[in-house]
């Protein structure tokens, strides 16, 4: 290959205790080879940063294997192709793939995703018209099954996520109560036009959802867990849906929080309550609903029903602190890292 022959990449140097740090990423850069048969060399234009990252950074079992000490991060990518040995895809053609945290990748033609420049920016392929996207339709709609007339509250609600968790309820009818940290994300979810947008670190979060939902809370979003879910569980109604899709205040945790158990207050309302705690990864749903989910939503997004933010760094080498702020909740929208 002519210039460049190096692939500057990110690797985990060592298992995070609490929130990653600096320590915990190894930069290094390794000569660029060409494709094998049925693969493609693809060069990154955006790294998505995602919050489940942070659990395959830990040897801990899940849903997804960890990541082995000394791999790149990983992370969906949007990335343009160099060269192809299949005839699917050809140089300058742009896709979706699962390059990770580094400048170049080699991926199986089979995984990647084509992308119109011209339908939708490349970037919506990480969140609103991506893995985000899908999760808030999937959840919401496959799990919370909004009605006509019912409140939504969502926590995280101006993320890639929650803010199309509060849009997409409001487009089946419901009524969306947001819930974000801070007064600038409170700002936007007023713009989005939700019917009540609450900021979790002003005082008295409890007693302002109680305000906010009179009428009780049908269906809750689950993104964060921790004090949140502590407030919206009092408010839950008979019969309440409640798809966990994270819990965002527990990722960097390292103990058990302190205090008595509430396991049994929990159970209490689940069982007095009729309630539908349901967990869930959106690759579940994947067969049943993405062609449904692309159709309406980029549907929506084309019309403005739907609308997004995107929150992009510049430069690979900023991916780490970018990641950090993320799980620290300081991004505002979709966190991407624009790389070339």
């Amino acid at each position: 290959m002519s210039t460049p022959t190096l692939n500057h990449r990110i690797r985990l140097a060592a298992r995070p205790h609490g929130e990653p740090g600096r320590d915990d990423f190894q930069h290094d850069a390794v000569e660029i080879r060409s494709p094998g048969p049925g693969d493609v060399l693809l060069r990154t234009r955006y790294v998505s940063l995602d919050p489940y990252v942070r659990g395959r950074m830990s040897d801990a079992k899940s849903y997804a294997a960890p990541m082995e000490i000394g791999d790149v991060i990983v992370g969906g990518t949007v990335s343009e192709v160099v060269e192809s040995a299949v005839d699917a895809f050809s140089p300058g053609d742009v896709v979706l793939s699962y390059g990770g945290w580094q400048e170049y990748s080699i991926e199986p033609a089979a995984r990647l995703r084509r992308l119109d420049p011209a339908a939708a920016p490349i970037t919506t392929a990480l969140g609103v018209l991506g893995m985000p996207g899908f999760t808030a339709y999937a959840g919401l709609l496959g799990i919370g099954r909004p009605q006509t007339g019912e409140t939504v509250a969502v926590a995280a609600a101006t993320g890639p996520v929650g803010s199309a968790v509060a849009q997409i309820a409001r487009i089946h009818g419901a009524r969306a109560i947001g819930i974000a940290g801070g007064e600038q994300k409170v700002a936007r979810l007023r713009e989005l036009g939700v019917e009540e947008a609450l900021d979790h670190r002003a005082p008295d979060l409890p007693g302002r959802l109680a305000e906010a939902a009179p009428d009780g809370i049908d269906v809750y979003f689950e993104n964060v867990g921790g004090p949140v879910w502590d407030a919206v569980l009092p408010q839950l109604n008979e019969f309440a849906r409640v798809p966990v899709c994270g819990l965002a205040a527990t990722y960097n945790t390292t103990e058990l929080p302190e205090g008595p158990d509430r396991s049994g207050l929990l159970m209490g309302a689940v069982l007095t309550k009729s309630l539908t705690l349901r967990g869930f990864i959106q690759r579940e749903f994947v067969d049943a609903m993405f062609e449904d989910f692309l159709r309406d939503m980029t549907g929506w997004v084309a019309d403005g029903r739907v609308q997004y933010t995107e929150d992009i760094t510049e430069g690979l080498d900023s991916a780490p602190e970018a990641f950090g702020g993320l799980l620290r909740g300081e991004n505002f929208g979709k966190a991407i890292v624009q790389v070339s």
